[in-house]
């Protein structure tokens, strides 16, 4: 290959590649096999899962959304990110409230006497003297 030419891959060869690191074969064969830099092939793998085959486009396209869009998507998704954790936790605080209480019912359950029927005397007495 001449000398400062750009190899540019195609998605499915970089998806190739990205299958068989994930399938465990080694970085360093594959990447003297397929003639690439092994920093591509780490690079692809991680572009791959933060957004699946999408992700990996030819080098020579841009990527849609670059630019200002991009920094109020990001801003946006760190709104979300946020208000997704604060959900959580309350979630969690709710239910540990929950099971607080119901743990609680079942003791309380368990331990009052049966106030219906007939002959049985209420859990108080009666105000009357």
């Amino acid at each position: 290959m001449p000398k400062g030419k750009r190899r540019v891959f195609t998605r499915e060869f970089k998806l190739s590649a990205v299958k068989r690191m994930v399938a465990g074969e080694r970085v360093a064969a594959l990447s003297r096999e397929l003639h690439v830099p092994r920093g591509h092939l780490y690079n692809w793998c991680i572009h791959f899962r933060s957004g699946g085959p999408e992700a990996l486009r030819p080098a020579c396209r841009p990527r849609k959304g670059m630019g200002v869009l991009d920094l109020e998507a990001s801003k946006d998704l760190a709104t979300a990110r946020k208000r997704i954790s604060e959900l959580e936790r309350k979630v969690g605080q709710q239910q540990v409230e929950l099971d607080f209480f119901q743990q609680a019912l079942r003791q309380v359950g368990g331990t009052r006497q049966p106030s219906d029927g007939p002959g049985v005397r209420a859990s108080t007495r009666s105000s009357r003297r």
